[in-house]
């Protein structure tokens, strides 16, 4: 849910012509929200533990010199859908990694600051109607 749909319900809640059946219609549909927010972490935090673990037994298993190290965690990227498909473009992939790698940079300091300026804002997105 955007800030903006946030700001729409604390509104709605504050209008003195809300009637208790729209706040009750409400209400069901946050909680429906959260319950869905709530297990698509849990499925999120499971798919991260498994790969986390993965990738300790890979390097693990490299340093021990085992043969193919990496079979633990090609196993757990086939499992999520994750794996890289034959053909698929190998810059495309690699683009990726090199801009977690600067997202990872950006966020333990070692990228030097961007301009300071004149910073234009756009606000977009999907929005919900509230009930009148």
């Amino acid at each position: 849910m955007t800030r903006s749909e946030f700001d729409d319900i604390r509104a709605f809640l504050a209008d003195d012509a809300t009637h208790a059946g729209d706040l009750l219609r409400i209400a069901r549909t946050l909680i429906d929200d959260l319950e869905h927010a709530r297990m698509r972490e849990a499925v999120l935090h499971t798919q991260y533990l498994h790969l986390l673990t993965a990738a300790r037994v890979s390097v693990a298993a490299e340093a021990v010199d085992a043969p193919n190290p990496l079979t633990f965690l090609r196993s757990e990227l086939a499992e999520q859908g994750q794996l890289p498909e034959d053909g698929e473009d190998v810059q495309h992939i690699l683009s990726d990694a090199r801009s977690g790698a600067a997202l990872l940079a950006a966020a333990q300091g070692d990228v030097p600051q961007r301009r300071r300026g004149m910073r234009l804002r756009r606000c977009i997105g999907t929005h919900r109607t509230l009930p009148r």
